[in-house]
């Protein structure tokens, strides 16, 4: 099942069920008119939803209309919980080798998660503001899932049977914010303005094979200024699965239906820093950063510049048979609006 939010109805937007080949969806008042409303009853509303999905993917559905990505919010426009952890350890180990440091071994057992801001998403489409370029603007192409109701302390099979939705991220980094406020020792909040997700949440049945082990085996298509930048695999390299990160997660706190959890820049462990990139048959990157370490570790110093005003991301994940699944985050680079008087 396919569904989507959009920006119709009020901050929270209006729930829509989108048929598999994403061109068309229909509106469900009568069963939920949110998408959060629809997590909130879950084993309620689910099996109606997917009677709607059924009926649009046969043609049989009497009230369908065309779906356009562009007028899509994200998923769920505002979340009670928006957590990021750093599931491929890879990614982490670059950025600490290309400082000179060694990756605690705890890094391995233990996952690292972060509390990211969730009052306000970007859709999927939405430019990526910033102040200034000077703040080191960069992408984060992720995989996140949206859960149940998960108690204190749940096991991972519990937290596994929580997972409702999956969606693409960009949870977009202002790179050069994050030493000042990390030195504080009080975590991110300046440098990790709003994410974006993709225009399309679908259930993990969707995914088909391509989801076994609480991991999306399928390659995490990213393009800026529409070349294309990565394609490593989101199944490889991923050293905790969605469930055993749910499980991190609540060990000392409930989660809500509709909290949000990212997978970390997904990484695959590489060579040297040419047989990383496309261009050299590599599988390249999702982040501006994770080229940047490869630059320093092979070189002494980076030399490729983070995002500037103007430059394109596109994030993207393809079925076996090449149609994409969640739709595409297409973002563009650009200033702030002026404030008002």
């Amino acid at each position: 099942m396919k569904l989507a939010t959009l920006k119709e109805g009020g901050r929270d937007g209006r729930l829509v069920v989108v048929n598999r080949a994403l061109s068309h969806c229909q509106s469900v008042p009568a069963i939920a008119r949110t998408l959060q409303a629809a997590l909130d009853d879950w084993h309620q509303c689910a099996p109606q939803l997917a009677e709607v999905y059924a009926a649009l993917n046969n043609g049989a559905a009497r009230h369908a209309q065309p779906f356009d990505e562009a007028q899509c919010h994200s998923p769920l426009p505002r979340a009670y919980q928006w957590a990021d952890c750093s599931a491929y350890v890879n990614h982490v180990e670059l950025v600490r080798k290309a400082r000179g440091a060694e990756l605690p071994p705890s890094f391995w057992t233990d996952p690292l998660i972060y509390q990211g801001g969730s009052d306000s998403f970007l859709g999927p489409h939405d430019p990526i503001h910033a102040r200034s370029e000077d703040d080191g603007i960069d992408l984060e192409a992720e995989i996140a899932v949206i859960t149940g109701d998960l108690p204190m302390a749940a096991r991972s099979e519990q937290c596994a049977d929580a997972i409702r939705l999956l969606m693409l991220v960009n949870d977009v980094s202002l790179r050069n914010l994050i030493p000042g406020e990390l030195a504080k020792g009080f975590g991110f909040f300046q440098s990790k303005p709003a994410s974006a997700f993709s225009p399309v949440a679908v259930t993990p049945d969707e995914l088909g094979d391509a989801w076994r082990g609480c991991k999306v085996h399928l390659p995490l298509l990213v393009s800026i200024n529409g070349e294309r930048f990565g394609q490593p695999d989101a199944g490889i390299d991923m050293t905790f699965d969605f469930a055993r990160l749910l499980a991190h997660a609540t060990r000392s706190r409930e989660l809500e239906a509709g909290s949000i959890i990212g997978s970390g820049t997904v990484s695959n462990k590489q060579g040297g820093l040419h047989g990383s990139s496309i261009a050299h048959g590599g599988v390249g990157y999702c982040c501006l950063a994770e080229l940047r370490m490869y630059e320093t570790i092979a070189s002494g110093a980076p030399r490729t510049g983070f995002l500037k005003f103007g430059d394109r991301v596109r994030i993207e994940m393809l079925d076996h048979a090449g149609h994409s699944i969640f739709g595409a985050i297409e973002q563009r680079v650009a200033p702030c609006p002026p404030r008002p008087e």
